[in-house]
C-alpha cells in the first residue's frame, strides 16, 4: 500500500499528488512514468512522474479527471492509500549534451514538461518554456516552470491569461528572428504535438515529442500504445510505452494516432458519468 502525503487541486479537472515511494523516486528519471491501481480490484494506469523527492520518497504525479478511475483516484485524500504504485518505467528523456533547449507544454503535458526543464536547468542549459491553455482558469505551473526558465510565456486560446494564441505562434516568432535551439521538447495533446512538428520542420532543429497520450496499460502487452513511424522510407512499428514514450516527431504519423486515440473516447466518458454518479449516491 502506498500513502498519499499530499493533495492538491491545480485547477477544476486536474489534480496534484504526492505519493510514499521511496523505491520509485531513487530511481525515477524526467520523462519516466508510473502504473496505480486504486485498489485490488482497480484498473491499471500509467501517470507520468511528474518530480520527485529523494529524501523524503515521495513521487509526485499531476492527473486529469477524465475517466472512472482518475475520478475514484480523486476521490481519496491525504492519509488514504492506494493498493499498486509501479515503476519507475519507460525511457528517461535524454537531455545530454543540451545547452538551448526550447520546451513545449499543452494543458496537462505541462506536469510532464516540468520535470524536463527542472532537470535542464540543472544541468545549466538555456530554457524557453512555452505552455499553453484553453483559458486563464485552466492553466497550472506557471511558477514552477518560471522558477527552472530563462523565459517563459504563456498562451490561452482566448487571450483570458498572457498571449492570446496557441503555443505555435512565439515558437514561429523565434524561428523567424533566427533562433537556433538544440532541440524542441513538445508534450501535450496530439494535435498540439503535431502541430508544433511541422513549425518546427523547416528549421531541421531536432524536435522530441512525448507519446504518453497514447499509453493505456503501460506494458507493451496491450498494443493500445502501438505508434507507427516512418523512418529512412520505411514504415516501422514501436509501442509508446516499451519503446518511448518519447520519440523522434519528425518521424511519428501523427494523423493514425489522433485516429486511433479517439476510439475509446465514449467508453471512457461514459464510465466516468457511472462513477461520478456512484460517488454522489455513496456507493
Amino acid at each position: 500500500m502506498y500513502k498519499i502525503a499530499k493533495k492538491k487541486s491545480l485547477n477544476p479537472t486536474v489534480t496534484m499528488m504526492e505519493i510514499e515511494a521511496p523505491l520509485v523516486a531513487k530511481k525515477a528519471e524526467a520523462g519516466q512514468f508510473i502504473i496505480l491501481r486504486v485498489d485490488a480490484d482497480g484498473e491499471r494506469i500509467p501517470l507520468t512522474v511528474a518530480g520527485c523527492d529523494r529524501t523524503a520518497g515521495t513521487v509526485k504525479i499531476i492527473f486529469q479527471i477524465v475517466g472512472a478511475t482518475t475520478e475514484k483516484l480523486n476521490s481519496l485524500g491525504e492519509g488514504d492509500f492506494i493498493s499498486d504504485f509501479a515503476g519507475p518505467l519507460g525511457v528517461p528523456t535524454q537531455l545530454e549534451g543540451l545547452r538551448d533547449v526550447c520546451i513545449v507544454g499543452g494543458g496537462v503535458g505541462c506536469a510532464i514538461a516540468l520535470p524536463i526543464a527542472e532537470k535542464l536547468s540543472k544541468m545549466g542549459a538555456k530554457v524557453t518554456s512555452v505552455i499553453g491553455f484553453r483559458s486563464k482558469d485552466l492553466v497550472i505551473l506557471e511558477d514552477e516552470f518560471r522558477a527552472v526558465s530563462d523565459e517563459l510565456i504563456v498562451m490561452t486560446d482566448d487571450g483570458s491569461w498572457g498571449r492570446e494564441g496557441n503555443v505555435c505562434l512565439p515558437l514561429n516568432e523565434a524561428f523567424s528572428s533566427g533562433r537556433r535551439f538544440d532541440k524542441v521538447i513538445a508534450i501535450g495533446p496530439l494535435v498540439m504535438m503535431k502541430f508544433v512538428v511541422e513549425a518546427t520542420r523547416p528549421t531541421g532543429i531536432p524536435c522530441d515529442v512525448s507519446m504518453n497520450p497514447i499509453m493505456i496499460d503501460g506494458t507493451g502487452m496491450c498494443g493500445g500504445c502501438r505508434l507507427t513511424l516512418n523512418r529512412d522510407g520505411k514504415r516501422v512499428t514501436r509501442f509508446a510505452c516499451v519503446d518511448g514514450p518519447d520519440f523522434n516527431g519528425y518521424e511519428v504519423d501523427f494523423d493514425e494516432a489522433i485516429s486511433r486515440s479517439s476510439m475509446y473516447r465514449d467508453f471512457e466518458r461514459h464510465a466516468h458519468t457511472d462513477a461520478c454518479n456512484l460517488f454522489k449516491n455513496g456507493v
